[in-house]
């Protein structure tokens, strides 16, 4: 009608996810519950191997199932070139999350219905396989919320973190609760159907993801097809020979996977350096050179959570709870709820620093050094006797791990997408993958030097050792952040 004024329109409010963008949700809900299959199966799968037959385990060496377990880790985060490569030139990185939880599935049903070792060999090839093309993947869906230089970013990191932990916290508690009641086979029957649970989640809600997350950044020459079946071919016969003939076998697979994660790394790197990107993107691929390197050391500590320090808690620690005893499996708990806590109050944190926040060669130096800091913490505690060491002298150990991972894990999944070429976008964040695998590989050879009677030169040397890095990796933060070429 003339002379009416048109009524003033509402500000339009976009559905946020705490305060990030609400398709954030997404991988954040997928990831709980692959981490609580991941991590539940995980803090039984050890003890599982070296526990006597009476105790319904295996009766593997320790040392032995240690070193296997550190191959494992390795070889999850190994697999992640595998998927981003699939991701990046076949499939796009949501149908590869997609059918990378398939396969994760169906390596913890082989855990809970396969008995003996053929079933550990079947489930943790599988898990391996299935969680190297999905970790890869899922990073850069949360990497593609953002635009590179949306202050919120790492604070999204830091949340999807806690979705991670929500996970890696109840996992263990569930599963050890069904292995010290009903067996082995029932926790990981358990890590199974949490699994399930992500994927129809994931299945619901994947079509509200960005496009981008499902174009193909860097498709393949279909010609180039056969020659590709051909090579994965001859690698599984290789493989398959190794075995057999004696080359491969458990004793030395650790050292075999931190070899192979080595000669993946650096002709990674000289593929992504050589592959006529430009100048500005060379300087930020060269930049993340030291960051790697610094990663890779903190792993190789903070993944014995896995190997020395469930030992630890099985024969050095009171795990005693008024008068009951707690399963072993449950110490693997406590670092997740530190995460839970603390994961908001970093995000809150770097938020409110926003330009003024540490950068991330500096965010680096101080997660390695504080995680050599969590190894030396263990001497007081040396000669305490068998399970001697009070809970809560672990419980404040943990915590420091939690404030070094803090520091560096989500951070450095970040900075990956931050740094990565536009056509190598989730092949940079296998990269930094490629750190943890050399990490927890490494862990692998370390763990089979720990001894409960003597632990105190392996406390110290290792502890020390991250320490000086540490200290390096500062004294270095300017460098590298001239090489990262207005990235933060």
């Amino acid at each position: 009608m003339s002379g009416t004024t048109a009524p003033e329109r509402t500000p339009e409010h976009k559905r946020t996810f705490f305060g990030q963008p609400f398709e954030l949700s997404t991988p954040f809900a997928v990831e709980l519950w692959e981490r609580f299959s991941f991590y539940g199966m995980q803090g039984i799968v050890l003890i599982y191997m070296y526990y006597t037959l009476s105790q319904g385990g295996l009766g593997i060496d320790k040392g032995i199932a240690s070193g296997i377990m550190g191959a494992y880790g390795g070889a999850v985060y190994l697999f992640t070139i595998i998927g981003a490569w699939i991701a990046d030139r076949l499939l796009g990185a949501d149908r590869t999350l997609f059918g990378s939880a398939i396969v994760v599935m169906l390596g913890h049903i082989a855990l809970a219905l396969i008995p003996g070792v053929a079933g550990v060999g079947v489930g943790l090839v599988l898990i391996a396989l299935g969680s190297g093309g999905l970790k890869a993947t899922a990073t850069t869906i949360v990497g593609g919320l953002y635009s590179r230089d949306d202050p919120r970013r790492d604070a999204g990191f830091s949340l999807y973190y806690l979705g991670v932990n929500l996970g890696a916290f109840f996992g263990p508690l569930l599963t050890g609760l069904l292995q010290s009641s009903l067996g082995f086979h029932y926790g990981f029957g358990l890590a199974a159907v949490g699994m399930a649970a992500g994927l129809v989640q994931y299945a619901i809600r994947r079509r509200k993801l960005p496009d981008s997350v499902r174009r193909v950044t860097n498709p393949v020459d279909r010609r180039r097809l056969p020659l590709i079946g051909v090579l994965v071919v001859v690698g599984l016969i290789i493989i398959v020979v190794a075995v057999l003939t004696g080359l491969l076998n458990v004793e030395n697979l650790p050292t075999v996977v931190v070899a192979i994660v080595v000669l993946a790394t650096v002709g990674y790197f000289v593929v992504i350096l050589t592959s006529g990107i430009t100048a500005q993107e060379r300087s930020r691929v060269l930049a993340f050179i030291p960051l790697f390197i610094g990663s890779a050391v903190f792993w190789s500590l903070y993944q014995q959570q896995f190997t020395v320090v469930t030992v630890y808690s099985d024969e050095r620690l009171d795990r005693s709870l008024f008068g009951w005893e707690m399963p072993v499996s449950w110490v693997q708990s406590i670092n997740p709820v530190f995460i839970i806590v603390l994961s908001g109050v970093f995000a809150a944190i770097w938020t409110k620093l926003g330009d003024r926040q540490p950068s991330t060669p500096t965010k680096f130096a101080m997660g390695t050094g504080i995680m050599g800091v969590a190894f030396l913490l263990f001497l007081p505690f040396v000669g305490t006797g068998e399970n001697g060491t009070p809970l809560l002298a672990l419980v404040g150990i943990l915590l420091v791990f939690t404030i070094a991972e803090l520091l560096l894990s989500p951070v450095g999944q970040s900075v990956a997408t931050k740094l990565a070429p536009p056509k190598f976008q989730t092949q940079m964040v296998a990269l930094f993958f490629l750190s943890v695998s050399l990490g927890t590989a490494v862990t692998g050879v370390l763990s089979q030097y720990y001894d409960p009677k003597n632990e105190a030169p392996y406390f110290a040397v290792l502890g020390l050792a991250a320490v000086v890095v540490g200290v390096v990796l500062l004294a270095l933060a300017k460098p590298v952040l001239k090489l990262m070429r207005g990235i933060r």
